[in-house]
């Protein structure tokens, strides 16, 4: 079995390099159907589970709050709560409001809401502490997924960085939260959490929940890899797969029945001429090599020195499956030279 724990960050957790990720489940997934892979996920060694007070995804009012309730009636049902790792989010600054009971203009990172969101995650996930509580996006407003913002917005009001850590210190003393991360942060993001909380004793973050993948290594060429390497903080790296891009189930312009793409139309990401071009040759990479295209862009992220986990969704358990076994593939010297060979050529198409 290729699935093996790793420290996280400078913290006592050992996470297994395989996270389940669960942002389906409540919308393209039952409960039933959630279940089914967190059995199989148990069965299968992984012991690390991501989720999110906003999942499931798309966002929507009446989901909102959907995966945490079935992973907690799925720990009430087992009792296996002590053989997991939990780590869970609170969501950045948005106008999804009613992510809140109370009427705010935003949703913030600020005290108030803190609290609120993490008594409403332990009341859905059933269980009374989050081994691992994220800051799903931040509070400041800053381009997210590859878009710019006016130089302007930088002048807008946001939660301290150091207000914020002593926000969530007062979960960490009560035992409510474990350790904290942050996740879709800049390196000056990353930088400013860890000198507040070394000049002021306040909790570290452990790690960082970015996307990254075979088109989207801004992680390495943007300076997050040298900080999380000398910092210690680990990289969950989500979207492996390019949201499906890079497993080649939309070549050609497929729209399979149930994909995320066919139900949601939201993958623009993934979408530009300069994308399509690098995602075909990681497909035609992936026959060279006589490999399922899936396993082949998992595995890359797996066989990165900075990354502590690598996280995967599914919404069917042959998926899963083949998502897991990605962990078992060998990554060879001719694989890392004919990857870095695409990525010169068409550098990070999808940020």
């Amino acid at each position: 079995m290729a699935i093996v724990k790793r420290k996280l960050g400078r913290t006592d957790l050992m996470v297994t390099s395989c996270c389940l990720g669960t942002m389906t489940w409540g919308q393209q997934n039952t409960e039933a159907e959630g279940h089914d892979q967190m059995d199989y996920a148990m069965d299968r060694g992984i012991n690390f589970w991501d989720t999110a007070e906003m999942y499931s995804v798309p966002p929507h009012p009446k989901t909102q709050g959907s995966t945490e309730r079935i992973i907690g009636s799925w720990l009430q049902k087992t009792g296996r709560r002590n053989e997991i790792i939990l780590a869970s989010k609170i969501s950045g600054r948005s106008s999804m409001t009613w992510t809140r009971d109370s009427d705010v203009a935003l949703t913030r990172q600020t005290r108030d809401q803190i609290d609120e969101a993490i008594t409403k995650s332990l009341k859905r996930l059933q269980t009374d502490y989050i081994d691992l509580y994220q800051l799903h996006w931040p509070d400041r407003p800053i381009g997210l997924f590859g878009a710019k913002i006016d130089a302007s917005t930088y002048a807008h009001d946001y939660e301290a960085f150091e207000a914020i850590l002593d926000h969530l210190e007062s979960h960490i003393k009560a035992g409510r939260v474990g350790h904290i991360g942050v996740s879709n942060e800049n390196p000056y993001g990353v930088m400013r959490f860890i000198a507040e909380s070394e000049a002021r004793d306040l909790p570290r973050i452990a790690s960082i929940q970015n996307a990254y993948n075979l088109v989207n290594r801004t992680f390495e060429d943007g300076g997050l890899e040298e900080i999380c390497v000398r910092e210690d903080v680990g990289l969950l790296a989500y979207s492996p797969l390019g949201q499906g891009y890079l497993s080649g189930k939309y070549r050609n312009g497929a729209l399979p029945e149930g994909a995320r793409k066919t139900l949601f139309n939201r993958l623009q990401r993934y979408e530009s001429p300069a994308a399509d071009r690098a995602i075909e040759n990681y497909l035609l990479m992936a026959e060279k090599f006589e490999v399922d295209p899936a396993q082949l862009a998992i595995k890359f992220c797996d066989t990165r020195h900075f990354v502590a986990s690598t996280i995967i969704g599914a919404t069917t358990l042959a998926q899963l499956e083949t998502c897991i076994d990605a962990f078992d593939l060998a990554w060879t010297d001719d694989m890392e030279t004919e990857a870095n060979r695409l990525h010169g050529e068409q550098p990070s198409p999808c940020p």
